[in-house]
């Protein structure tokens, strides 16, 4: 009887610790996490598109430092171009992550989602003298919308009929609205307006916000779940203790 009650014990130390194991990420983790310059949710400081480490920031890059930190998971952070190839990495290789990544219906399936970061307002901006007026997002349709290949703002707007003209990189999208090569630019507001002042362009005019999408942390399906459970329990707790409205105070 009493080597039953032994082993007993024994199997429930292990169960315990198996557990434990399965919930709670730790230092032994590592995570390679991806972005790209898509201010102010994150950026490089000297505005190229490589950085890596401290010379990348953000108003999403400082709340996702902070949660690795609490959850007590190493990463490595680089920001590289373009995006569609940091997302296929994502896509390939397990435990790289990819922020800020807009949730919709269509990727639902390809990542595991920690968030949301941010809230990010899709608009149509045009030149300050513009005369469009728009009400709703068909009055856009017969106009020339650029937008930035590859992003879901734009790939949501080909969805519903729109003829997008892509650039390969979205601040292109503020030269060519100066110069009449289309009409009005498909952005997020605040990436608009720092995209246009890194090309001299100032007092942008948002015409119509069409969306408001939330932007994530998305994961490599095969990421350990106790590494999306550890993040996301950081991010609760960070909006709880309000650590991320004072975070998101210094950018909005």
């Amino acid at each position: 009887m009493r080597n039953s009650c032994w082993i007993c014990r024994l199997l429930l130390a292990v169960y315990v610790c198996l557990l434990a194991t399965s919930v709670n990420a730790g230092p032994e983790d590592k995570v390679v996490l991806l972005t790209e310059n898509y201010p102010p949710f994150n950026m490089s400081t000297n505005k190229k598109n490589f950085a890596r480490g401290d010379n990348i920031t953000g108003l999403s890059t400082e709340i996702v430092r902070e949660m690795f930190k609490r959850a007590n998971i190493n990463y490595s952070l680089t920001l590289r171009f373009p995006w569609k190839r940091i997302f296929r990495l994502t896509l390939e290789k397990p435990n790289y992550g990819l922020f800020s990544t807009t949730r919709t219906p269509e990727r639902e399936d390809l990542f595991k989602w920690v968030g949301p970061l941010v809230v990010n307002k899709w608009v149509f901006l045009a030149k300050p003298d513009s005369e469009i007026k728009l009400t709703k997002l068909d009055d856009a349709k017969q106009l020339r919308v650029g937008g930035y290949k590859g992003d879901a703002l734009a790939n949501y707007l080909e969805s519903v009929g729109f003829q997008i003209i892509t650039s390969f990189r979205d601040n292109e999208n503020a030269v060519k609205l100066m110069s009449d090569k289309i009409d009005l630019w498909a952005s997020g507001h605040l990436s608009g307006v720092y995209f246009a002042s890194q090309e001299g362009i100032v007092g942008l005019k948002p015409l119509l916000t069409f969306k408001k999408t939330e932007m994530y942390l998305a994961f490599n399906k095969e990421t350990p779940g106790r590494i999306t459970r550890a993040l996301q329990q950081a991010l609760d707790n960070m909006i709880k203790d309000g650590t991320y409205d004072l975070l998101a105070r210094r950018y909005l």
